[in-house]
């Protein structure tokens, strides 16, 4: 005798996967417009010559002063987690 899913567990089971989906693209939208709005607000993005190293201390703060990203732990990149 064959063992059957119900109905209804089968449809909770396809909504919890749907809904994980769904998780994982808005944290993925999400990530993506913290990214895009660090990079537009960047201060180096509005120099000259942006690819030279800076010339002095005070230059440097300046490049610095936008929002640093923090690496994921060694737990984190395993498990495909992204820099924030």
């Amino acid at each position: 005798m064959s063992q059957r899913h119900s109905p209804p567990s089968r449809l909770l089971s396809g909504l919890a996967r749907g809904a994980r989906r769904a998780r994982g693209v808005i944290a993925e939208c999400n990530y993506a417009q913290r990214r895009v709005s660090t990079l537009m607000t960047a201060p180096d993005r509005y120099l000259h010559d942006r690819d030279k190293a800076p010339e002095d201390y005070p230059e440097f703060l300046f490049r610095t002063s936008s929002v640093l990203l923090h690496e994921p732990s060694a737990r984190g990149r395993a498990r495909g987690q992204l820099v924030s």
